[in-house]
């Protein structure tokens, strides 16, 4: 792949999987005290867990499109990654499958997108190990900073 469809790739997955866990996440903190007939009370988690779990998928969704915090990224693509997963199983656990299994495979590609924008970003937005005897995680950016670092024994 070259460099260009990578790059290509990563943002179309990446803008692909922030439209969709901020927009729903939004809807979530708005719509927490209204949707009695929604998968809510098929779950059977209570209604405030929602608008909780709506702020943190907002947050996510910015901390994903955000320059620079790789930390936060890896993070914040785990708690995608882990909401996602939570909610297939939370649906397939409950027969609240949906309409041709909707509630379980709307996720599971949700994932499947989130997995490819992480393995695509670029060499900027990843967390990389220093070299050497030391095995403390260092930026890219601290790294260029400071290229002896990269040689330390």
């Amino acid at each position: 792949m070259t460099a260009k469809a990578k790059y290509t790739a990563y943002w179309t997955t990446t803008i692909l999987v922030a439209f969709f866990i901020g927009g729903g996440g939004g809807a979530q903190v708005m719509q927490f005290r209204t949707n009695p007939h929604g998968l809510v009370p098929v779950l059977g988690y209570p209604t405030y867990f929602f608008a909780i779990l709506g702020s943190w998928k907002v947050l996510g969704a910015l901390a994903i499109l955000a320059p620079r915090l790789p930390r936060l990224k890896e993070w914040a693509y785990a708690g995608i990654f882990f909401d996602l997963t939570g909610a297939a199983l939370s649906c397939a656990a409950v027969g609240g499958y949906g309409a041709y299994g909707f509630h379980i495979f709307a996720p599971l590609i949700l994932t499947g997108l989130t997995v490819a924008s992480w393995a695509l970003r670029p060499e900027s937005r990843t967390i990389r190990i220093l070299s050497g005897s030391t095995n403390r995680p260092a930026t890219n950016r601290q790294a260029e900073m400071n290229p002896l670092a990269a040689n330390i024994a």
